[in-house]
């Protein structure tokens, strides 16, 4: 469905999943366990380090923060995902499209940065553990929690602006089952040079703090190789494992994603749908679980506060 008038289009049609509308309220069901998981994973990872003591040291902090970001990309998607999924309502206004997709870019920017710091962190407990505390104070943990917001809504904040100087005439329909920037100034039927060079600007920030990232574990693997104890090197490589995993988890799809949107010419709907909701599902998914399973300290006060309350 799209406007075939040269009027300003006054709503924007997001999409399911392709000929398969009939079957929305089944996919609705694994949809909202997902949303559930991970905002009560993420929320019980915020509760136990601020309850703790003992976890208020910096890594617990960055677990804290990534399950912030994690929070944050959720309840950006979730309005939408339910009302497709649950009510096959698609239509959504452009100014409620520019908002959320400010909320989805700026905890996506976020996430990256978080992520970026965790390297450090894990560079710093492998290759410096004596100074490793003296290094990483509450205060500069805090600092850098900061600077990772101010820098994630100064990079997304012009976003929804220049989206919304664009003219949107004769196309409305999106490609996603949210509001992505890219995505959306696609419609647009004026001008919209600045919105892709900005956007490719946002796009390279993610990627470079993917190679500071990628360049952290060269340092570390480097570390790790001149420990001379077999079994120091396998304790180092699995205090890395949880954030490997978040790395590839939120990566993966998005660098699939950007690449489909720009270079793919003949890409599959179905596959581009499913691949942007795995990008805002799974890393809030997944995170909270592969947090609680590896960090055996966060596990045992998980498990100890849930004794205490069936004990009760």
């Amino acid at each position: 469905m799209s406007v075939l008038n040269n009027s300003e289009v006054k709503l924007f049609l997001l999409i399911g999943i392709p000929g398969l509308e009939h079957a929305h309220i089944w996919f609705s069901i694994p949809i909202c366990l997902m949303y559930l998981v991970a905002i009560m994973g993420n929320c019980t990872i915020l509760f136990i380090v601020k309850t703790e003591p003992s976890l208020h040291e910096p890594m617990y902090y960055f677990l804290a923060m990534l399950a912030v970001s994690d929070m944050g990309l959720s309840l950006s998607s979730l309005p939408t995902m339910l009302r497709i999924f649950l009510f096959n309502a698609m239509g959504i206004s452009p100014n409620a499209c520019f908002a959320q997709e400010f909320f989805i870019h700026g905890f996506t920017v976020m996430e990256s940065s978080v992520l970026l710091i965790m390297s450090l962190d894990r560079f710093l407990a492998i290759h410096n553990p004596l100074r490793y505390s003296s290094i990483l104070t509450s205060n500069r943990v805090a600092k850098m929690g900061l600077i990772s917001a101010i820098r994630s809504i100064l990079l997304v904040i012009p976003l929804p602006f220049t989206l919304r100087r664009l003219k949107y005439c004769q196309k409305n329909l999106l490609s996603h089952s949210y509001c992505l920037h890219q995505d959306t100034m696609k419609l647009a039927c004026s001008d919209n040079k600045t919105n892709v060079i900005y956007g490719f600007f946002v796009a390279l920030c993610t990627m470079l703090d993917l190679a500071l990232i990628v360049l952290s574990y060269v340092l570390i693997l480097k570390t790790i190789l001149s420990i001379t104890s077999l079994a120091e090197r396998l304790k180092a490589l699995n205090s890395c494992v949880s954030h490997i995993c978040a790395v590839l988890t939120f990566y993966v799809p998005i660098i699939t994603l950007a690449a489909m949107h720009r270079f793919a010419k003949h890409k599959s709907p179905l596959v581009v749908i499913l691949i942007a909701d795995m990008f805002l599902l799974v890393p809030p998914f997944m995170n909270p679980i592969v947090c609680c399973v590896k960090t055996r300290q966060i596990r045992e006060k998980i498990l100890g506060k849930l004794l205490n309350v069936c004990g009760r």
